[in-house]
C-alpha cells in the first residue's frame, strides 16, 4: 500500500489547492438593439431581443 514518506507542508498544500479558488469576472457584452451590457448567448433581459429578433415579450413597466 503506497504511504507518503513526509507529511506535505500546509504551505506547498496550499500552493496546489490555489488555483481552485480563482473567480472570472463574467464576460460582458452589448445587446445589438438596445445596447445593454449583457451575457453572451443569452436573451436581453431589458428588450428581449437575441439575433436581433424577438424572442420574449418584455413588459414597460
Amino acid at each position: 500500500m503506497a504511504v507518503p514518506k513526509r507529511r506535505v507542508s500546509k504551505a506547498r498544500r496550499d500552493k496546489r489547492r490555489s488555483n481552485v479558488w480563482k473567480l472570472e469576472a463574467p464576460t460582458l457584452v452589448r445587446c445589438k438593439n438596445c445596447g445593454q451590457f449583457t451575457v453572451p448567448h443569452k436573451v436581453c433581459g431589458s428588450c428581449g431581443y437575441y439575433k436581433g429578433k424577438a424572442v420574449v415579450a418584455v413588459d414597460e413597466d
